[in-house]
Order: structure tokens, then C-alpha cells, then sequence
């Protein structure tokens, strides 16, 4: 299978941060993803640029950077400077997406946009062809841990069938609830991105269950 696995350190231990970069550097895992939450567009806080500045200096892998944050534009720069490879904001936070889009790319960071559970994937019609990235998030966003939500299955293989039509590039990524017993079907959905938290940091042997979600098939094999 060909697909990306991109550990959230949301769901890492904060008090051996840095540890924990070094075990994902050293690990199968090809992105980081970062979890900005705000408590005001998600009902929890995470971490700002003092701390994702501090984490890049023990990866060199990109940082996947995903804003649950209202009012994003304001602090485009402050996280690519802070490190961000990509960045991806909500469209439920983006009154003005393509201008936000743009101005994502225009700072040479990769761009996506994500979608909560409820939001439709039609609304993307007009603004796919620009992305660089689709986030679908199967939990409700604010918190690691959630149930995975069923209905993300549908929406993988709508935004798979309009990416098809439109940007056959995209990257479709998936975030909540993503573990070894549901990866095959999400990536037979159209996912190609996978955000693992819990079932990476929870599990007794990281770096082992990154490989086990990056190649599901030699878990079938054996």
C-alpha cells in the first residue's frame, strides 16, 4: 500500500517531548502532525509556536500542522516560521477559504483544508482544484481518543470521486479513531493520509505500530 502515516503528538507524552520526536524521527512515520487547538473553535487547548518551535529542532520530518483555531489567517506566518511543511484550516473557520488558501501558499507551505464530521464534502467543489490536501476528520475534533465516526467511509469515496474529477493529485487525509483494525478500508475508501495519536502512543511498541499502519498487509501475511 502506498499511503503516509503521520503520528499526532497531540497523544505524545508532553513531559519527554522530546523523546518522543526522537522516536518518531527514527520511526517509519513520513509526516508529524501538529494539533493547534485554541478553546474557542474546539472545546480544548493544545500547544502555540513556543513549543512546536522547540519540537522541530528533534525532527527533521514535515509538520503536518492542523489549525482548529478561529481567525487562522492571523497566524499563517507565526507557524511557518514556527516549522510547518503544511497547513491545514478548517472550513468551518474560513469565512474567506480561497484568500486563506492562497495566502497558506504564498508563504511556500503546502495547503489543505478540513472538514468536521457534519460539513458536508460539496462544498469543496469550488475550491479542490487549488489544495493541496482534504482533511476529513472521523472524530469530532477538540480531543485524542474519540470514536471513529462510520460515515467517514461515505465521505472518502465522495471526496476521492471529486478529487478524480478535479485535482487527481490531492492528498486525502483522514484524523480520529484510525488504528490497525480500520486501516485497509480507509485506504480502499480513497485515504492516503493517515493521522494515528492514540494508537501510536497508547500502544506498547511505537515505532512497531507505525510499520504496522504503514504496511497492513504483512499483518495479513503473517
Amino acid at each position: 500500500m502506498n499511503h503516509l502515516i503521520a503520528p499526532s503528538i497531540l497523544a505524545a507524552d508532553f513531559a519527554n517531548l522530546q523523546r518522543d520526536l526522537e522516536m518518531l524521527d527514527k520511526s517509519e512515520a513520513d509526516w508529524i502532525h501538529v494539533d493547534i487547538m485554541d478553546g474557542m473553535f474546539v472545546p480544548n487547548i493544545s500547544f502555540g509556536f513556543p513549543v512546536m518551535s522547540a519540537a522541530r529542532k528533534y525532527t527533521s520530518k514535515p509538520f503536518d500542522v492542523h489549525l482548529m483555531i478561529v481567525e487562522p489567517d492571523r497566524y499563517l506566518k507565526a507557524f511557518k516560521d514556527a516549522g510547518a511543511d503544511r497547513i491545514t484550516v478548517h472550513y468551518e473557520a474560513c469565512p474567506h477559504l480561497h484568500r486563506t488558501v492562497q495566502a497558506i501558499k504564498e508563504l511556500g507551505c503546502k495547503a489543505g483544508v478540513a472538514l468536521n464530521p457534519h460539513t458536508p464534502v460539496t462544498l469543496l467543489q469550488d475550491i479542490i482544484a487549488d489544495l493541496d490536501l482534504v482533511l476529513i476528520m472521523s472524530v469530532n475534533p477538540g480531543f485524542g481518543g474519540q470514536k471513529f465516526i462510520e460515515n467517514t467511509y461515505k465521505k472518502l469515496n465522495d471526496i476521492k470521486e471529486l478529487s478524480l474529477q478535479k485535482n487527481p493529485n490531492l492528498m486525502i487525509e483522514v484524523d480520529g479513531g484510525v488504528d490497525q483494525h480500520n486501516i485497509t478500508k480507509l485506504v480502499d475508501a480513497g485515504a492516503n493520509v493517515f493521522v494515528a495519536g492514540s494508537a501510536v502512543f497508547s500502544s506498547a511498541n511505537p515505532p512497531a505500530t507505525i510499520s504496522n499502519l504503514k504496511y497492513p498487509e504483512k499483518l495479513l501475511q503473517s
